[in-house]
């Protein structure tokens, strides 16, 4: 009878043991409803309690399943979030994240944010980390205006815009954002814009450096990071490669600059300001560790 009803489950996924039941009995098992219930508990058998909806490739070729990243700097993806400190008053929230590794390079928080900063966010992470070859994301204001566009095309970086209401196509960033959202926008309640400066920047500390991420084997984005050599714009060798010490500062010397006004001004590993101190600025400080 066991096997006759897990042929039944995989006849019918959505079926209850209630309605297998029913179809044992008009096969001519002589059962009652408590007894299956008991073995197809025992058996594990149950109904998913949401059913996933087989999505395709989708219409654009921009999309994170046609245009995977396959080493460390070749695809970032960015996007913003909404929240709000207990004033009532909104954050809005820039997100970058390397598709590859999937660090979070930075979360900017401020009560607005335009195209100008988007610039500036990047301007800083190109000169820190480098020129990726691709920037991912959908089709927002501050994301195709034209201030963007062009100066992208100055810096060598190509942009992915995917598809219109297809936020599947940007699964990398949309994955990170459902985690943040979870782990601190959820439960943290911010009384002011600096608090959540701090507590969001701790947060990508974390995540970046002790949050074991399992489509990386469980370990950290930061240490998966750090056995990678990053793809640089307009080189064709840019497969990852074990990476030592010395290896690493010949690869970054950005970072010796950035390190080194770091330690001048004496700032906290959130990083120092933008002009005006209106957001915060997260160093990448995974390879100095």
């Amino acid at each position: 009878m066991i096997d006759a009803m897990k042929d039944l489950s995989r006849t019918h996924p959505r079926y209850g043991y209630r309605r297998i039941t029913a179809l044992l009995r008009a096969e001519g098992w002589p059962v009652n409803r408590k007894r299956v219930g008991r073995l197809w508990r025992q058996e594990g058998l149950k109904v998913p309690v949401k059913q996933r909806k087989r999505r395709r490739l989708g219409i654009s070729e921009n999309s994170c399943t046609r245009r995977r990243a396959e080493q460390i700097n070749q695809v970032w993806s960015y996007d913003f979030l909404m929240d709000r400190t207990e004033d009532g008053r909104r954050l809005k929230v820039l997100v970058v994240v390397d598709e590859f590794t999937r660090e979070s390079l930075a979360i900017e928080v401020a009560r607005h944010l335009t195209a100008a900063d988007v610039i500036e966010t990047l301007a800083y992470l190109f000169a820190v980390r480098g020129v990726p070859q691709y920037l991912r994301s959908d089709n927002g204001p501050e994301f195709i205006a034209q201030a963007i566009q062009a100066w992208l095309a100055s810096s060598g970086a190509e942009t992915l815009y995917v598809a219109p209401g297809s936020p599947w196509e940007n699964a990398y960033i949309e994955s990170f954002n459902s985690r943040f959202r979870d782990e601190l926008l959820n439960a943290e309640s911010f009384a002011c814009l600096q608090e959540a400066q701090v507590l969001v920047e701790a947060y990508r500390g974390e995540y970046n450096h002790h949050r074991p991420h399992s489509s990386l084997g469980y370990v950290s984005p930061a240490s998966f990071a750090a056995t990678c050599i990053p793809c640089r714009v307009g080189t064709e060798d840019c497969s990852p490669a074990p990476l030592t010490e010395p290896d690493l500062w010949a690869a970054h010397p950005a970072l010796q600059v950035a390190i080194s006004c770091l330690e001048q001004q004496k700032l906290s590993a959130r990083g120092p300001s933008r002009p005006g101190g209106q957001t915060t600025r997260g160093l990448v400080l995974r390879y100095t560790q």
